[in-house]
């Protein structure tokens, strides 16, 4: 009971668009009409400035980050338990009713569930392999994707818990789905298609 309630928890924390907000209480604008278009901190600091994106994602991540570490540490949920509290925020983040079930591209919020995860590890290992992977290559959708492989690698040689593995794969399989559109593109899908998939991001 106490895993399925902070399930529900975690998905209405995921949920809150704090980027849309902020833009339209602070900037009076919608972030949205800035870059991709992604109800995220990146577009919130486009639309106001470094300061207020950093506000955007620090909220973004914890909004992973706290049902997490309160699901773990205070009520002790681990196991096959753990897995759909884990990946709640990143689905409401995603798939927010706050935005018609449509969301961010999840990645800061993928972030503060490691963290809640694995402490300082997994944030940290995808963190260096963003910048290690951005020297290489200047596609986001596929840094954010590369970076989540290089994380899968590190967690199978240290011979992480499968439950953290069902984790990666629900988490990979969502950040697939909100980048589909950037992955597509980079393939030379036909630009109706690709605009099909943009109009269901």
């Amino acid at each position: 009971m106490a895993a399925l309630i902070l399930t529900i928890v975690g998905f209405i924390a995921g949920s809150l668009p704090f980027s849309v907000w902020l833009g339209n209480l602070v900037l009076k604008q919608d972030v949205r009409q800035y870059g991709d278009g992604n109800p995220g901190g990146a577009n919130l600091g486009k639309a106001g400035g470094p300061l207020l994106g950093i506000i955007g994602v620090v909220l973004d991540g914890l909004k992973g980050a706290i049902p997490v570490l309160v699901a773990r540490y205070s009520f002790g949920i681990a196991g096959p338990a753990l897995i759909p509290v884990a990946l709640a925020p990143v689905v409401g983040h995603a798939f927010s009713p706050f935005l018609g079930f449509h969301g961010g591209k999840a990645i800061a919020t993928t972030f503060g569930i490691w963290l809640g995860l694995t402490t300082w590890i997994g944030p940290t290992v995808l963190g260096l392999s963003v910048l290690g992977i951005t020297a290489v290559i200047t596609s986001s959708a596929w840094t954010v994707i590369l970076a989540m492989f290089v994380w899968l690698g590190v967690m199978l040689y240290e011979d992480y818990q499968a439950v953290f593995i069902a984790i990666w794969a629900g988490n990979i399989l969502i950040l697939l789905w909100k980048h589909r559109f950037s992955l597509a593109e980079s393939f030379g899908v036909r630009p109706y298609l690709a605009n099909f998939l943009r109009r269901t991001g």
